[in-house]
């Protein structure tokens, strides 16, 4: 069936594209000049520097106000540094450092670094409240389990991308810190009455309701205010509360539609971005694999599916947020070991390291969330001759470990160390006959082994804060 070109061009106007590679192939470009609203990039797209601004140019040789956008969160989301780590800690680190100074600098040191690489939208920050240890998705990516706190720096955030002319995306609408699934995989249902939601997880989004250029929503269900449907789907969650009660008059942009929590609840994705721009959602990440048979499927659903009116809306607030990034763009400077200084503010030490000097590294190899990505971490990269050995917690022998360091303590690095049994039993044996240090780069938890001489916490596995954690342990050299 035709469409119309009018609807056609209205429906582009409402989507955010992907393509692999590090280059744009011509359907990206073609698709720009014809309406699309822009593409998202993500690690597959990134070598270096001067590749994404190249890259990004090119993009804008199909339309100079097209959004580009990423997910560069610093911490343990990094596109641009995808390859080494983030220079930069995450939002847990900021957190436990507590200075909102240092957080808007931060940010905007990211900005800088976008503006550079020709990128205008960062689907950042995270303002979730983490208040599931657990949580398997957002944990570092949070400032925190404290709704003022997180809703102080969350501000903090956006100002500091901001002030690059970098849009802020605060997400994910109306909160995933208390969720113990990931929307990726399902959709998560984080069952509470409204006055929790608005008590523990919505204080971050008033907070930066008036400010933050755009707002992501998340593929959860809170059945008290969204029935069975995932909050990008209800337009009691994204009209009645985010627009209505809260006053947002940005962008709200969906989380990937591709995500099993929202493409499974809708059908499939075409389906998927009906629903979504009907609920009030202006712009709609298709997701990571796309093209542009893809693209056209889903404008074809827009264009047929959802109210002309509807998409004109969306597609002026998109048109909006493209032209507040160019009226806003800045080119700032910026300390280059700003992020470092950042890390080192943020590592706790519980314990003594007088006894852990000249130790065997240990590093507990661990999975990696589809948000992360498999990014490099740990003190590798930093330890400056110290011997290191990699292992798997369920496969690995304290005998065998403790025979290899001999006379050397051991540091144990891992993230997320609690979480599993096979983690904490080694952790507990190897202390209980050796001199043992543990370093903690994933979500702090109450967990403590016995005897352990020193515990060290990054809040974070960035490649800064794998430095830090380094120096503090007399590692690499301060």
């Amino acid at each position: 069936m035709a469409i119309d070109p009018g609807l056609r061009r209205l429906a582009l106007g409402t989507l955010l594209a992907a393509f692999p590679g590090d280059t744009a192939p011509e359907w990206a470009v073609t698709l720009l000049a014809e309406g699309l609203a822009g593409h998202t990039l993500f690690g597959t797209n990134v070598t270096d520097p001067a590749q994404v601004a190249r890259l990004t140019a090119r993009l804008r040789e199909g339309r100079d106000d097209a959004l580009i956008a990423i997910d560069e969160e610093g911490g343990d989301v990094t596109r641009l540094a995808h390859r080494t780590g983030s220079p930069y800690p995450g939002n847990a680190a900021l957190g436990a450092v507590d200075d909102e100074n240092l957080t808007r600098a931060v940010y905007a040191a990211i900005g800088a670094d976008l503006v550079a690489a020709g990128i205008n939208l960062d689907l950042a920050p995270t303002v979730d409240v983490n208040t599931a240890d657990d949580n398997p998705i957002i944990g570092t990516r949070s400032f925190g389990a404290d709704p003022l706190l997180v809703a102080r720096h969350a501000r903090a955030a956006v100002e500091g991308l901001q002030s690059a002319g970098v849009a802020a995306c605060a997400k994910h609408f109306p909160g995933h810190g208390a969720t113990v699934s990931d929307s990726h995989l399902s959709l998560p249902t984080v069952d509470v009455p409204l006055e929790v939601l608005r008590d523990r997880d919505l204080p971050p989004f008033a907070t930066v309701a008036a400010s933050a250029r755009a707002v992501m929503s998340a593929h959860i269900r809170v059945p008290a205010l969204t029935g069975d449907d995932p909050a990008t789907f209800s337009r009691a969650a994204l009209q009645g509360l985010l627009r209505d009660e809260l006053g947002f008059r940005g962008t709200i942009i969906t989380d990937a539609l591709e995500m099993a929590g929202a493409a499974a609840s809708a059908g499939g994705i075409p389906q998927a971005a009906v629903r979504a721009l009907t609920a009030g959602a202006d712009l709609l990440c298709i997701g990571a694999k796309v093209d542009a048979a893809l693209v056209e499927a889903v404008a074809a659903a827009v264009a047929t599916g959802v109210p002309a009116a509807r998409l004109e809306e969306a597609v002026f607030r998109t048109a909006e947020l493209a032209s507040w990034t160019a009226k806003h763009r800045t080119l700032l400077n910026y300390d280059d070991d700003l992020g470092l200084a950042a890390a080192r503010r943020a590592v706790r030490v519980e314990g003594s390291l007088d006894e852990l000097a000249s130790p065997l590294v240990v590093h507990l190899v661990s999975g990696y969330s589809i948000a992360e990505g498999r990014v490099p971490w740990g003190l590798a990269p930093h330890l400056n001759g110290t011997e290191q050995v990699e292992i798997v917690a369920a496969d690995a022998s304290p005998s065998d470990l403790t025979a290899r360091a001999g006379a050397r303590p051991i540091v144990i690095v891992g993230r997320h160390t609690h979480r599993k049994p096979e983690t904490r039993a080694l952790v507990e044996q190897l202390a209980a006959a050796h001199a043992v240090g543990v370093v903690e780069m994933g979500w702090p938890s109450s967990w403590r082994p016995a005897r352990v001489r020193a515990f060290v916490t990054t809040h974070g596995a960035s490649r800064a804060n794998g430095r830090a954690a380094a120096e503090a342990l007399g590692l690499a050299p301060a």
